[in-house]
């Protein structure tokens, strides 16, 4: 009998694309920057400050921008922070620019909701906060009754802030916390995804009766698993009812350091290769600038933006000629400036040229002292290590694409 190979049953199925196609959304606008499929995805952070130290806030927000926060979030516990929040915005215009800001409303929120909307260019809500009742240790159901009268109170306290946001054409971020579920939702769905995903339907199909659109959801968890099972769940179950709108996606509560980063970038590089997300923002303990880098990096290594040059290195073995580290940190150090360009620095000639066959330029160990440079997959020239970084750069201002750093 002949052996025959079989196809998988999903191979069919399959993408073998390398390029992600994302989930289609319509465009939200926050201030002058637009979110959605149609637009780059966007990087968000927020200030630690009080949002009634009205300088120190507003230090705080520009120097988030500054560095390419695009869109910047603070907290208004109150109505004298929501009115803060205005003087903020004033001290913006005065001294620097108009920056799209968030606003950030908790508990029992409406009248502050209210105020503060006046004032940002979104409002963030959390629907398991926005109405809130302590929960009842004693309780063992919900009647029906009970879930009517608080499905009505919602109604009651969040169709007029839907009213104003539609009116001044601003938009709403529907932020879902696995760990701030409403008692009612627990009680129907458990400490799910499920029910983080209906205590978001809640609240867009509100929305939708209302004809107001211009929505951003977040199903936000400190745990990667419960946070990519959310978003997925989120996405099929609005395209199922025809609500293209789009996600914010984040870890919370991720912590610090290396981990930190590690645990934000497995939850959201993985939706945003499986082509979910829109808008971004990696929750650190840390100084809130140094959320930006690692947004901007997760979207270049998936090649959803291109902010910083692309640096492919190898991680050296035996056969590596030179001290590859430090000549990888020289080369990062010379050419840092020029975004858009792929560097590799391989350590010999045995992968090198195979391994960084994408590269727009090569720096390779060719023997004992000699680097061998690279155009793609050409070789151009051989040099002393010595004068390697500096052939390289001379190399590239041959080609007309160097430019100087500021």
């Amino acid at each position: 009998m002949t052996a025959t190979l079989a196809t998988p049953p999903a191979a069919s199925a399959r993408r073998y694309d390398t390029q992600i196609q994302r989930r289609l959304t319509r465009t939200v606008m926050v201030g002058d920057i637009s979110i959605g499929s149609d637009h780059p995805v966007r990087v968000q952070s927020m200030i630690n400050e009080d949002t009634l130290d009205i300088e120190g806030s507003t230090a705080a927000i520009r120097r988030l921008h500054e560095i390419g926060c695009e869109i910047v979030r603070l907290t208004v516990p109150s109505l004298a922070h929501a009115k803060a929040v205005g003087e903020i915005c004033k001290r913006l215009e005065e001294t620097y620019q108009k920056v799209p800001l968030v606003a950030d409303v908790h508990h029992n929120g409406m009248k502050i909701a209210l105020e503060v909307a006046n004032h940002v260019d979104k409002v963030r809500i959390n629907p398991g906060l926005f109405v809130f009742e302590r929960p009842d240790p004693n309780r063992v159901e919900f009647s029906i009754e009970e879930v009517n009268a608080i499905s009505e109170r919602i109604v009651r306290r969040f169709e007029p802030l839907v009213t104003v946001l539609k009116e001044q054409n601003k938009a709403l971020r529907i932020g879902v916390n696995h760990g701030s579920l409403a008692e009612r939702m627990l009680f129907a769905h458990g400490d799910t995804p499920l029910g983080m995903v209906e205590s978001a339907m809640e609240f867009i199909r509100i929305c939708d009766r209302l004809d107001y659109h211009n929505i951003v959801i977040s199903m936000k968890a400190s745990r990667a698993p419960v946070m990519l099972a959310a978003y997925r769940l989120m996405a099929d179950t609005m395209d199922n009812e025809g609500f293209n709108y789009p996600l914010h996606l984040g870890v919370t509560e991720a912590g610090d350091g290396d981990y930190g980063r590690i645990k934000s970038t497995a939850g959201i590089a993985t939706l945003l290769a499986e082509g979910l997300g829109d808008t971004i923002r990696v929750s650190l303990t840390e100084a809130p600038e140094k959320e930006i880098p690692v947004c901007y990096s997760i979207l270049q290594a998936i090649g959803l933006r291109k902010t910083m040059v692309e640096y492919v290195s190898c991680p050296s073995c035996g056969r590596t000629l030179f001290n590859l580290e430090e000549v990888v940190q020289k080369v990062r150090n010379a050419t840092s400036h020029l975004v858009g360009l792929d560097i590799a620095v391989m350590g010999c000639i045995v992968n090198g040229p195979g391994e960084m066959a994408d590269a727009d330029y090569g720096y390779v160990g060719k023997g004992p002292g000699v680097i061998a440079l690279y155009r793609g997959r050409d070789e151009i020239r051989k040099v002393s290590e010595a004068d390697g970084v500096e052939a390289l750069i001379q190399l590239i201002k041959d080609d007309d694409r160097w430019v100087e750093p500021d």
